[in-house]
């Protein structure tokens, strides 16, 4: 059993130092998945949200959503995402957003109560485009991997598998078991895609204070006890004050920036 328990650890530790990527702020990873088989599992956890969550039927709002999307994503580096991103607009009312490998945007109506602006949508999207920017779903399933002391999902899609097995993927993504509940992705992850989404929504016209007006709104919405979206986050002080320090990085870009968007 020791001889067992000492091989299991040295291959994690080999896979683990062989898979090793930096972020975009610079902050070491382990990223054990390929591009395509985290595409893939975005691709086709998004494609169960689609089954199990009511889509919105309001081609107003539908439009504004994807109005906002169409002028950050193609900001997003080719390394990140290459071809075109899917956005739905989900009828929910949680204050939730996330977006998936592969391309995958969503919105729950709930969180437009709490954006004023297409600027704090934008730095909503932003935010969780820069997840997907800073690969933070294959460094969860990774380190998930490793914790287990086997990599029993590094082979597997959600198609066909157990229930355990899919609610580790959906976790992994940064989706909850019951898909409309978003599984909290780290204080670090949180953090790293506040500065990455202001700057992406920043290189795409979209007001980069707006984002720390998000966070304020937020903390109105929360009542003292945070909403999903803020769940185990970090708090709204500590993101107002790192949002606040960042406009000297992203302010400048918002002035160069060439696009004006106008999705009302």
């Amino acid at each position: 059993m020791k001889f067992k328990l000492k091989l299991l650890s040295g291959v994690c530790i080999a896979l683990c130092l062989s898979a090793c990527s930096t972020s975009p702020t610079g902050r070491n990873q382990i990223t054990m998945f390929s591009g395509d088989k985290m595409s893939a599992m975005g691709s086709e956890s998004f494609e169960q949200m689609k089954k199990d969550i009511p889509i919105s039927s309001d081609k107003k709002l539908t439009a504004y959503v994807q109005c906002v999307a169409d002028q950050i994503t193609p900001n997003v580096s080719k390394e990140a995402h290459d071809g075109s991103w899917e956005v739905v607009l989900f009828e929910s009312d949680q204050i939730n957003a996330f977006a998936l490998p592969g391309g995958k945007i969503g919105v729950y109506t709930g969180i437009l109560k709490v954006t004023e602006n297409q600027d704090q949508l934008a730095a909503i999207m932003g935010h969780e485009v820069g997840h997907v920017i800073a690969n933070h779903s294959n460094e969860r399933l990774s380190s998930n991997s490793v914790a287990q002391g086997a990599l029993q999902i590094s082979g597997v899609l959600l198609s066909g598998q157990d229930e355990q097995t899919q609610g580790l993927v959906m976790a992994g993504l940064g989706v909850g078991v019951q898909y409309g509940v978003l599984m909290p992705y780290g204080r670090t992850h949180e953090k790293e895609a506040d500065i990455i989404g202001q700057e992406l929504m920043a290189k795409s016209g979209f007001k980069p204070k707006a984002a720390v007006d998000l966070w304020h709104n937020m903390a109105k919405a929360s009542s003292g006890a945070p909403p999903e979206f803020l769940s185990t986050h970090p708090s709204n002080e500590t993101r107002i004050k790192k949002l606040t320090e960042h406009l000297k990085v992203t302010q400048p870009m918002y002035k160069v920036s060439t696009q004006k968007p106008n999705c009302g």
